[in-house]
């Protein structure tokens, strides 16, 4: 089972992936024309589960 992320690991998640959009990186979703905010960009890959970022928990 999959553990759910903290709203800090996924503010941190989506914060990391905003800024390398607004780098240059590429979406890696179809997203739609109307849709130019990199943050927004983020939340949709989020929500897709697509961002190749970890969290490493220590127990």
């Amino acid at each position: 089972m999959k553990k759910k992320h903290t709203r800090f690991e996924k503010a941190r998640i989506i914060g990391s992936r905003a800024l390398q959009i607004s780098m240059g990186a590429p979406p890696l979703i179809e997203v739609p024309e109307d849709v130019i905010d990199p943050v927004d960009i983020a939340y949709m890959e989020y929500d897709k589960s697509v961002i190749p970022i970890s969290v490493l928990r220590e127990t």
